[in-house]
């Protein structure tokens, strides 16, 4: 029994909500915070850096098209949550069409700088999908986290 686009999108879609609700229920403030542990990151940073893993892969990879990404300014992201929640909506909707149009047994189409063809992600478009949803639910898991300790105080960062 196979899983079809359909559900994988809606996979991705349902985490890509849950951290909406998350970073909505911290403020901007909170939102933009790193908790006081070494490397970590903000929950607004890592649902930024979730929105560029659906545009590199679902746009590049799976569609073709060439997307600019910085990808280390996406962990330093900051700004309003509203200005946020506008951007998770546009990326859900262009990463639902990108899938939808894509055959999932095809090869990718936009390579990967600095991945060899062999990677488990380039097998195939299926695969590159296959990807985004792993991206986003465990970030989703990190940001549940991060909140925990924000909301705790205790390691919260100054």
């Amino acid at each position: 029994m196979g899983i079809s686009v359909d559900e994988l999108v809606s996979y991705v879609e349902r985490a890509v909500d849950q951290m909406v609700d998350i970073i909505g229920g911290l403020g901007d403030e909170l939102a933009s915070r790193r908790p006081g542990l070494p490397g970590a990151n903000s929950p607004y940073a890592i649902l930024r850096h979730c929105l560029g893993v659906m545009e590199f892969w679902g746009g590049q990879v799976v569609a073709g098209r060439t997307i600019e990404r910085d990808r280390e300014a996406e962990f330093e992201a900051t700004g309003s949550i509203a200005s946020l929640v506008v951007a998770a909506q546009q990326t859900k909707d262009t990463f639902r069409a990108d899938a939808t149009a894509a055959d999932p047994g095809a090869p990718p189409r936009g390579p990967h700088p600095g991945m060899s063809p062999d990677e488990l992600e380039l097998l195939s478009k299926g695969s590159a999908l296959l990807h985004v949803l792993e991206e986003v639910t465990q970030h989703l898991g990190q940001m549940e986290l991060t909140r925990d300790s924000l909301q705790d105080g205790r390691l919260a960062a100054s």
